[in-house]
């Protein structure tokens, strides 16, 4: 099963910074990274912006509804174009396949503030100690993920 890591930063461009060395982790098989998006909220700003990293075209498109959905239900509006508001309970059940329950959402929606930053990642076969290591003069806190409490506490010892 993929793992869904949500990580939050402390500022609007944290996200995006993080996301690029973890391509580069990809690049050393460190890491297979199956999707990411970004949602950036500047400070002074109603709603967040949100950014894909896989295109909306093709097999990407399945993602898209993904991270849309998933967007959708944590901020209760409708991004990447979906319309969520009374479909959210329905939505909700198919996120069950990748481990997100209402807890998950729930803590997002409330760690996510006007001037942050989060990034999404759906990934699998991560060499957890060396991907912490590169990772280790970056400042986020994992706030979410759909692994069992044990092997998230694990994951938060690993990057601390």
């Amino acid at each position: 099963m993929a793992t869904v890591t949500a990580l939050k930063f402390q500022n609007p461009g944290g996200a995006s910074a993080v996301l690029g060395k973890i391509q580069r982790l990809q690049k050393d098989h460190l890491i297979t990274l199956l999707d990411a998006a970004i949602v950036s909220w500047p400070a002074g700003k109603g709603s967040p912006k949100t950014t894909q990293l896989v295109n909306l075209v093709g097999a990407g498109a399945a993602m898209g509804i993904f991270w849309g959905m998933l967007f959708g239900l944590i901020f209760l509006t409708p991004l990447f174009g979906m319309a969520v508001g009374a479909t959210a309970g329905a939505l909700g059940g198919s996120f069950r396949d990748y481990g997100i329950d209402d807890d998950f959402i729930r803590k997002i929606r409330g760690e996510l503030t006007p001037g942050t930053s989060a990034l999404f990642l759906l990934t699998t076969g991560a060499v957890v100690d060396r991907v912490a290591e590169a990772l280790a003069d970056e400042t986020f806190e994992i706030i979410a993920t759909n692994l069992s409490h044990e092997q998230e506490e694990q994951l938060k010892a690993a990057f601390a």
